[in-house]
């Protein structure tokens, strides 16, 4: 087709003014380590943090070894709403096993589990849900328990977004994960879920390898079985990974005290305490704070899963960032 010349030097002019005029703005795109974030004064504090430990000769740089970032996993790096995944887990557990246990149509808990009646579980509260871990996660050695969770997961629904509940990680955390390793951290997980519930999945989800887990666990022993070593769960508490035993935790498996810490409720208080409260160089305490109802869920002070009440007190005392899901996240979900 023939243009004429003027209009051909026209369209080209044209072409080089939209390069030069949009080139910053692709360039700023690029260089945004948190794209789901708003430029909200959270992501403002994150990024001037991680730029003061990371500058040499800055006096808060901290060398490589010691930038420990540490997460809570339920509701602050997925969702925990409106129980938590693991108790989900545990109660399609409950209902697999239980032609082999018909006793437990008339044993509580498994009988409110199997009648659906969701007032009296939770009524038979910690020492209930307790059993209820124990029963269904014991009795099977290490390896086949991360089977049997991988094959859960593989098929479980959540039952309001219809979706596995590996897709339903939030993606501005996913991107902090990122930005933080990006820059020389080694980022940890410490939940009160079960330690051996996670590992299986937590790297292909969130990038971090197995031993960089930490979380509630039963006892394990070892034993010999058709001549292959194994490890074989026991029905017993052996450590709880939650409120005062996450800095325990943390100490016993890192051998660090962390320099940021992200939680999302009264659960994660010490830990946030233990990370922020040191002094020492800059330290980084936030939490992450349900308001989106639209998208997710809001909650805090009134809820049984993932209260945030002593925290978002202490919160405005101490100076720790907190997260307004609805007003900081520009999505909450990667799709």
């Amino acid at each position: 087709m023939f243009v004429p010349r003027d209009l051909q030097t026209a369209s080209c002019a044209l072409a080089i003014f939209l390069i030069v005029a949009l080139a910053p703005v692709v360039a700023v795109a690029q260089s945004d380590p948190l794209p789901s974030w708003n430029d909200t004064a959270p992501k403002a504090t994150i990024i001037t943090f991680v730029e003061k430990v990371t500058k040499q000769g800055s006096p808060d740089f901290v060398p490589e070894a010691e930038r420990i970032a540490v997460f809570d996993n339920d509701g602050t790096l997925w969702v925990e709403h409106p129980s938590y995944t693991q108790l989900a887990f545990a109660l399609d557990r409950v209902k697999m096993l239980a032609p082999q246990h018909p006793e437990w149509r008339e044993t509580q808990p498994f009988k409110a589990v199997l009648d659906g009646d969701m007032k009296t579980l939770a009524a038979s509260g910690e020492k209930g849900l307790l059993e209820l871990i124990m029963t269904t996660h014991a009795g099977m050695t290490s390896s086949d328990f991360q089977k049997v969770v991988s094959d859960w997961l593989a098929s479980a629904r959540d039952p309001k977004f219809k979706r596995p509940y590996t897709e339903l990680v939030y993606q501005p955390m996913v991107e902090l994960l990122a930005y933080l390793r990006a820059n020389g951290f080694k980022t940890f997980i410490v939940s009160g879920g079960g330690i051996e519930f996670m590992r299986p999945w937590a790297e292909k989800i969130y990038g971090v390898p197995p031993e960089q887990v930490i979380g509630s666990s039963i006892k394990t022993e070892f034993r010999m079985q058709d001549d292959t070593p194994t490890l074989y769960r026991l029905p017993e508490v052996n450590f709880i990974d939650d409120k005062a035993g996450k800095p325990v935790g943390i100490n016993q498996q890192i051998g660090r005290r962390p320099i940021a810490a992200f939680g999302n409720s009264d659960g994660d208080l010490q830990m946030l305490q233990w990370t922020t409260m040191a002094g020492g160089p800059a330290r980084l305490g936030v939490l992450i704070h349900h308001t989106d109802a639209a998208r997710e869920y809001a909650y805090d002070r009134d809820t049984e899963f993932g209260r945030l009440d002593k925290a978002l007190d202490a919160a405005a005392i101490t100076g720790w960032t907190v997260v307004d899901m609805k007003a900081d996240w520009k999505q909450v979900f990667k799709d």
